[in-house]
This record gives structure tokens, sequence and C-alpha cells, in this order.
């Protein structure tokens, strides 16, 4: 199984190779950012991290070929009328509710980094560290908040600087790995949640981000997150993909083609019923282009994907294949203000299917894989899956290290009768129609010096027609409207990046 993964993601990586081998002798950096909200992937290594010649000692000026990183963040959440069920496991087996009280969590999270390059070339490793933990909340620790004392990242890498033309690497990857690809709406570290995606397996890539093409293959198996154990790698499941990135088209946009698929071997009998998995053999090609207008003004950021295949449906012991045919997009159109506040205004629009008959043959529900929420509300509460949200949002600058950005969004079921899957909501009749609510937030960030940076933020989501009709008997607070407010501070021990030193 592992070798036909790995000779899978060769074959696509041979294929992009030849597709691009006229501008192998180029170097120059044509690498450019999308301007689209929160969908830019964390850099590889990790932001925090600085090279130990960038940091704040004199003393290590010339030593360029170590990386470190050491950060900390403790947020303050405050959630009334939380939509997010969680897990009451005190009865004999577990049962999903919903929070009924106001919550006050304070969520801490540290991550150290360590990593050589250069100096040992052509091989280089990283080790990343992470502690996430949770206090004062009223519900069970989920993942999501708790992992304690967990590698996320230790990898070897064989890098070859100039193996496709001058300034153009190939690297190989091997080990546990943690990083963020097109944008982050599939394969993410998910960096607002207080754990980390992260995976065991290979790594090619062909180029980098600065050179006018590139091509990022990979064959990973995911980790399961331990909340106070080792975590495991999923034996039974493989992500696999390709993503390939042509920049010289255009000095002003990106086209990125890349396929992806998840292939589950399922154990829909094991005598464990937390264990019970179902077959599944997704194939999810697509194609994200972003970019700006020219010098007007204008930007624009936009994916497509198209998911088919097969997914298992279990009763019991009991396995029944349906057939998969999802899609969705995402599309958001910008416009930057000639004023020193840079103002930026922005509309989006996106789109998921969800499943139209649960009994059927048939499934329609995109799978969102490891993707990043946020970008789809602040509350947390939708992801890529049955859905229409359209989006309109402001960002400025008003003064130096000073960040504001504000949004009001709507949300409607794509499918009446299929799940609201982040609340665990559901109308099989589709009688209480599709309209989930809308969601007003605002946030301000802020970099206090090079070493502290603090943020808080504020969202109100107003619940619709079909939010309001699933109101429980023992949770009648799902139809009212809900208030989340986090604050803040992250610290990091070695700066900005911009030595002190003369």
């Amino acid at each position: 199984m592992q070798r036909n993964f790995i000779n899978t993601v060769s074959a696509a990586s041979a294929l992009g190779l030849l597709l691009a081998l006229p501008g192998l002798v180029n170097a120059e950096d044509y690498f450019r950012k999308t301007r689209g909200y929160r969908v830019e992937p964390d850099s590889d290594p990790p932001s925090y991290v600085r090279k130990l010649s960038q940091t704040q000692f004199d003393q290590f000026r010339d030593i360029d070929w170590l990386n470190v990183g050491l950060d900390h963040r403790t947020r303050y959440e405050y959630r009334e009328n939380d939509y997010r069920f969680w897990t009451d496991t005190t009865p004999a087996g577990p049962v999903k509710r919903y929070r009924a009280d106001p919550d006050n969590l304070f969520l801490l999270r540290t991550r150290a980094y360590v990593g050589i390059t250069d100096i040992l070339d052509p091989f280089r490793f990283a080790v990343e560290f992470q502690n996430s933990s949770s206090e004062n909340g009223h519900y069970e620790r989920s993942d999501s908040d708790v992992n304690e004392h967990e590698l996320i990242q230790a990898y070897g890498e064989l890098y070859f600087k100039n193996a496709l033309g001058f300034n153009r690497p190939l690297s190989v990857r091997a080990g546990r790995m943690a990083y963020e690809v097109l944008d982050r709406r599939l394969l993410a570290r998910n960096e607002f949640r207080n754990t980390t995606n992260n995976f065991f397996g290979y790594r090619v890539h062909f180029g980098k981000q600065q050179n006018d093409w590139d091509l990022d293959t990979f064959a990973l198996q995911p980790l399961e997150r331990l909340k106070y154990q080792w975590d495991k790698n999923d034996e039974d499941t493989w992500f696999y993909g390709g993503i390939l990135s042509i920049r010289r088209w255009s000095e002003f946009i990106t086209i990125q083609p890349y396929f992806m698929g998840r292939k589950v071997n399922g154990d829909p009998t094991n005598s464990v019923v937390a264990n019970r998995k179902a077959d599944m053999d997704i194939y999810a090609p697509g194609l994200r282009v972003y970019g700006l207008f020219g010098s007007s003004g204008f930007d624009f950021d936009a994916d497509i994907n198209k998911q088919f295949g097969t997914v298992g449906s279990l009763s019991g012991t009991r396995q029944t294949k349906q057939n998969h045919d999802a899609l969705a997009y995402a599309m958001e159109l910008g416009y930057t203000f000639d004023h020193e506040w840079k103002p930026r205004a922005s509309v989006f629009y996106g789109y998921g299917t969800g499943d139209k008959n649960g009994v059927d043959n048939n499934n329609q529900r995109f799978d969102a894989f490891y993707g990043f929420n946020q970008p789809w509300s602040r509350n947390d509460y939708f992801s890529w899956d049955n859905i229409h949200a359209p989006k309109a949002r402001l960002e400025f600058v008003p003064y130096k290290e000073v960040r504001i950005d504000t949004g009001f969004n709507a949300y409607w079921l794509e499918n009446e009768s299929a799940a609201w899957n982040r609340a665990n909501l559901q109308d099989r009749t589709g009688k209480s129609g599709s309209f989930l609510g809308y969601e007003w937030d605002l946030r301000l960030r802020h970099k206090l010096n090079p070493y502290v940076d603090w943020s808080m933020s504020y969202a109100y989501f107003s619940p619709g027609d079909f939010t309001r009709a699933q109101a429980r008997i023992d949770g009648p607070y799902t139809s009212q409207p809900t208030n989340f407010f986090y604050f803040e501070v992250s610290l990091n021990a070695f700066g900005d990046g911009k030595p002190t030193y003369k």
C-alpha cells in the first residue's frame, strides 16, 4: 500500500516536471502573496521561527544555518450559547450535547522549533514540539484544545539546492510534518485552533515557491491526536496529492492546478465500536487562481474542487458503498484604496454541496479533508460542506502595527435535508428551511514590540429559521444568538527577526 502511494505521487511529480522544463534556468523571485482574507499559508518553517543570525544575540550573527523558535500564546475565550456540540462521556455511552452555560476558557499553547539547514547539506532536519492545554472550561476537554507534550514535526530531509537548475532545488522529506498549502481550505496547520494538524509520511518538492514554477507532492498518514498520550499514525488512512504552482505566465497571477485524494481501508467489523470505520476512496482534482488585476487595486482569489469516488456507510458491522460526487468553490474579490490607512474592501462567496439523500446510493457531501475553518466563520461554526456563504469585509491599518478587520457573513444550507455538521443539527424532512443565520465579527491586532503581539475579537451569530426550528428539549438555547469574545497574547522569545544589534 505504502509503495503504491509513493509510486502515484512520483508519477505525478514526473509529469509536472516535464511540463515545466523550459523554465529550469530562471532564478528570479516570482512568488507573490494573496490578499485574500486569512488564506495565505503559513511559511515553512513556521512564521515564529528565525535564523539564529536574525535574533537579538550579537554573538550568533554568523550562525545562519540554525533555525530556532520559541513562542507561547495564551487566549481567553468567552462563549455564550455556543452551537458547537460536545461529547458527554459520563453516561454509559457517549452523548452529544450542547453547551448550556457561558464558558470562560483559557487556552495555552507553547511551541519550540529547532532546524538545521545548509551546513550538512544535502541532509537537513527539523523538530517542532508543542504543548496545548486548557483551563477553566465547563465542558469535556477536546483534542481541538488539548494535546500535551507532543512532537508535531520531526523529519529528515535531503535537499539538493540546484538539482533542477540554478537555484531550483529538489527536496525529499520523511517523518512527522505540519504545513499548509493552497488557500488552507483543504490542508492546514490550523493556526487559530489550540492544537495542530500533522501527519507522518513523505513530501517531495520540485523547486520552491520563489521559482516561476514548483511542484509539491505528498503521501501522508494523519496523526490521531491523543490528549494525554503520544500521538499515533492512522495506519488505515492515506492522504496524498500534488500541487503545481505556475507564476511565470503573468507577474500578477498565480495558477495552481492540483490533485488530492484520501483512501481509508476500513474496519467495519471491529469488535470495539469506537474503532469501526468505513472504507473511503475519494479523488479531488481542483484549480486555484489568485492575484491582481494589473495595478488597478483589484485582487482576487478563487478555488474550485470536484470530488468523486466511493465512501462506505456503516450500520452496525454492515457496510454499504456509496458513490461520492461533490463540488465546492470559493471566490473572493477585493479592492485596496489609495489611502494611508490601506483600506481593503472585499466580497466573498463560498459553496459546498451537501448529501441530498442519506439513504440512497450516492453521497454529495463535500469532504474538506484537513482544512482551516476560520475564513468561513470567526465562531468556527462552518466548514466547506453543505453551505452557501456570502460575505462582505473591510480591513484597514489606522496606526502603525495596528490592524482592524470587520465582516458580515450569512449562511444557508446547500441542501435543506442534509446536516449542518459543525453544530450537529439536521432536519431530514427538509421542512425547517435552509437559512442558518448571519454573523458579524470585529477583530483588532497589535504588534506591541518585536516580542509581543496581542489581539482581541468579538463575533455575534444570530440564528436563522432552520437553526431556531432545531431547538431541543435538552438545549433550547440553540435557538438563541451567540456571543464569542477572545483576547490573546503571543510571546516570541526570538523577536520579529530584525536584529537589535548594530
